[in-house]
């Protein structure tokens, strides 16, 4: 369902901040359509799956460390049980949701983004707030929306910037909405957090860092910090977005967004991930796993393999312009790396967390077969994408013959989407290790049931998550 901004006759025209807040500031559960709610629940679960299998990680658990000395007032839930500040919530959950790179995606034709990223800020806002499953879904539609739509229109990635820098739009979109903030202070809380927190592209480029999963945790943080300045009333520049010097101007280049439609469905665009990988990886994996389960290939009888995609995939985890992909000795270097990936989904069939533990990702037999991988762009496959991702992969045998197998999308996309029961799945194989099966029942209930319960019950049951 889709509400209209009031606008006066003879009027001005808005400024996309004033569109943007007065969007934010006046969405509502009444604008939920059943398909979106539905999606959005699948969203929550999919993400705190994620979330629970990322405990053990050494990265997080350095978070957590940072969070525990220098957190602030202990009224926002910690993922794994204690509390902190809403912000360092924001940070630690999101670091968690981000970790293992496992988490949904929006696919734009500029830019890709991951609407989740933004979840860890909203529950902390939400239940700070107390308040209902109900707004803590809208407050996440919001978050979706702006993300989704600024990916649309205004992307940053060939501009050689990030693209958390839109998670800064949209976490302080989503925080101010789940605090329920007028339309004045949200647009103080953009305004704040989008001058602050423009992210630079180098964050996925050449050698990566532990930063490429954190930079959006800390984005949110960001972000969380913003809008709770912005309600205590902290002015930002009111130009931000298309005043001089702004982010069109100065980033972006001229966008326009019309937000009086009030569409709040973007979350329906989104792509959940069915293998732990970089995003554009996913049907050549899924091409691959299908090949090496039909014909049960072995190391010795792979000569070498021939992946063609779409430009995007090359230049990010194919070696085109993010850099080499072949030199892999970190989780951060795998998932990012198409050749490691169809190393291991060959090998493995099978692409989950466990296919990034370092005594894996340094193995002979997968660094052998990862060089052996040559990934190219296709003009088609290009000119098909983002609406299809597709592929063709050709393993080459050493008794002279090939097999070979294409794709124009996956398990996940909003062409073959992934169902319920799918999502589920996924969540319990994430979240056994450290949660029981009662627990884990009683999450997948609390997110089926979410706008009939409080957040706090929600945070509550992510409370009981152990911690390895």
């Amino acid at each position: 369902m889709a509400r209209q901004v009031a606008m006066v006759p003879g009027a001005p025209p808005l400024s996309l901040l004033q569109g943007l807040s007065s969007f934010v500031a006046a969405s509502s559960p009444a604008y939920l359509g059943r398909e979106t709610l539905r999606d959005l629940k699948m969203r929550i679960l999919d993400s705190l799956g994620c979330a629970i299998g990322a405990q053990s990680a050494e990265v997080v658990r350095a978070v957590r460390a940072q969070v525990e000395n220098f957190g602030g007032r202990p009224v926002a839930s910690l993922i794994g049980g204690g509390q902190t500040s809403p912000a360092h919530a924001a940070l630690y959950n999101g670091a968690l949701i981000r970790y293992l790179d496992f988490n949904d995606s929006y696919l734009a034709a500029g830019e890709t983004s991951h609407p989740s990223d933004c979840l860890g800020a909203v529950l902390a806002a939400a239940e700070y707030r107390n308040a209902g499953g109900d707004e803590l879904l809208t407050a996440l539609a919001v978050a979706y929306e702006v993300q989704c739509r600024l990916s649309d229109v205004a992307p940053v990635r060939h501009r050689g910037f990030d693209h958390t820098t839109l998670v800064a739009y949209a976490a302080a979109a989503g925080v101010a909405r789940a605090l329920a903030l007028d339309e004045q202070h949200t647009a103080n809380a953009i305004a704040i957090a989008g001058t602050a927190l423009n992210a630079l592209r180098v964050t996925r480029t050449d050698a990566l860092s532990h930063w490429k999963g954190l930079a959006a945790p800390f984005a949110a943080f960001g972000a969380t910090w913003a809008a709770f300045l912005a309600a205590r009333g902290i002015t930002g520049p009111p130009g931000v977005l298309d005043g001089r010097k702004g982010f069109a101007e100065s980033i972006a280049g001229p966008f326009h967004i019309d937000w009086s439609t009030g569409k709040l469905d973007s979350v329906r665009l989104t792509a959940v991930k069915k293998f732990n990988a970089e995003v554009h990886a996913q049907s050549a994996i899924e091409a691959l796993i299908e090949l090496s389960s039909e014909h049960r290939l072995a190391p010795d009888d792979i000569l070498s393999v021939d992946i063609a995609t779409f430009d995007v995939a090359y230049n990010i985890i194919g070696g085109g312009d993010d850099g080499c992909k072949t030199v892999v000795k970190t989780k951060e270097d795998a998932d990012h790396s198409l050749p490691y990936l169809a190393a291991v989904a060959l090998l493995d069939g099978r692409v989950l967390p466990k296919q990034f533990d370092p005594s894996r990702i340094v193995s002979e037999d997968v660094q052998s077969l990862l060089s052996r991988v040559t990934v190219y762009a296709k003009p088609d496959f290009t000119r098909r994408f983002p609406k299809e991702h597709c592929c063709r992969v050709r393993v080459h045998l050493r008794n002279g013959s090939f097999l070979e197998c294409s794709k124009q999308d996956y398990e996940g996309m909003p062409s073959r989407p992934m169902s319920w029961a799918a999502v589920e799945e996924k969540f319990e194989g994430l979240a056994d290790p450290v949660a029981s099966p009662n627990l884990r029942s009683e999450l997948i209930d609390a997110v089926r049931h979410l706008e009939h319960i409080k957040t706090s019950e929600l945070t509550s049951l992510l409370s009981r998550v152990r911690t390895n």
